[in-house]
């Protein structure tokens, strides 16, 4: 009985640390031979060559689709009416467009004039100051006119004393720009 608790001791004991690291050695040693025996593969410079030649096609091929692109005429969305126009003509078109329009100068930057109430009886919403360009809350909202007039109140009549949204802007609406297909 002896002998078969020593024999199942010794199937049940683990290897040895030594078993593992010749067992790791062994790989190792057969993977040094076989790169030895069989060398790492170069690569041909005729497979450099190959790549070069389709970058230099996909080069030309891209040049020249964004040149049709540029140079004729072609549908963009047929069913929306979208077309695309030579890029030439499409600078003679707003070169034309722009040639009778007259230069405005430049306003100067108004910044908003400090109101006389004190900060205490304001409501949260006039506490803080609104941009020159922003409409207030309770303001009427300013129509501007196509001829280039101060604006005027749509609706509820003129307060008694003009805040920043309702001041007239010194600079006047640019026109909105046309888009030509």
């Amino acid at each position: 009985m002896a002998d078969t608790e020593s024999l199942r001791q010794v199937a049940h004991s683990r290897a040895p640390l030594s078993t593992w690291f010749g067992i790791v050695l062994l790989f190792a040693l057969f993977g040094i031979i076989v790169l030895a025996v069989i060398g790492p593969a170069p690569r041909g410079s005729d497979y450099e060559e190959t790549r070069a030649k389709k970058r230099v096609d996909n080069l030309k091929t891209s040049r020249e689709e964004a040149t049709k692109a540029l140079t004729t005429y072609g549908w963009i969305d047929k069913n929306k009416g979208v077309a695309r126009i030579p890029i030439e003509r499409a600078m003679e078109l707003t070169v034309a467009e722009l040639a009778p329009q007259k230069p405005v100068p430049a306003g100067p930057i108004a910044t908003p004039e400090p109101q006389a109430q004190p900060a205490a009886s304001l409501s949260p919403a006039q506490a803080s100051p609104a941009p020159a360009g922003a409409a207030q809350p309770g303001a009427a909202q300013p129509v501007a006119s196509p001829s280039g007039q101060a604006p005027t109140t749509a609706s509820s009549p003129a307060p008694t004393s003009p805040s920043p949204a309702t001041q007239p802007s010194p600079i006047p609406p640019s026109p909105a720009p046309s888009n030509t297909p």
